[in-house]
């Protein structure tokens, strides 16, 4: 019998312990929007690729907010990102916004660069100059294939 009570109480205070990191997982997670607070504004990439719903937003490195949604707009073919700001930062209206990889093997991240315009973005607007994410491979394959060309060229006059 006692050894029955023991085992009950172990079994409790893992569930205690389990529904105590749940809570703390999810206050330490920040994600801004719906009821976060914070204000929303739109962007279209022509590639998105690496950005998921909760991917950060940063400016100079600091998060600022994250990536709600993205779809794909049947008209442009580009991919519409909706990004939740913190409140207290407010963006010019010709903030950039570029998809940055994070390491060689990380994820993506949504970097901001503040422009100098005197208005500011509100929220539902659109930020109207965006650079997608750079497809390393493909650059990589460039470059071998331009360098390949070249030495074929030049050695193949000698």
């Amino acid at each position: 019998m006692r050894r029955n009570m023991i085992e009950t109480v172990m079994g409790a205070v893992v569930l205690v312990v389990a529904v105590v990191f749940i809570v703390f997982a999810f206050r330490t997670t920040s994600i801004e929007g719906g009821a976060g607070g914070g204000y929303t504004l739109m962007v279209e990439f022509d590639d998105a690729s690496g950005l998921t719903s909760g991917t950060d937003v940063r400016m100079a490195g600091v998060k600022v907010g994250s990536v709600v949604s993205q779809r794909l707009n049947p008209d442009t073919y580009f991919a519409e990102v909706s990004l939740s700001i913190d409140e207290s930062i407010k963006l010019p209206s010709d903030t950039s916004a570029r998809i940055i990889p994070e390491g060689l093997l990380g994820g993506n991240y949504v970097a901001l660069e503040p422009g100098g315009a005197e208005d500011y973005l509100t929220d539902g607007q659109q930020i109207q100059f965006a650079q997608g994410t750079i497809n390393v491979v493909d650059l990589l394959g460039r470059f071998i294939f331009s360098a390949a060309e070249t030495a074929t060229s030049s050695g193949g006059g000698q």
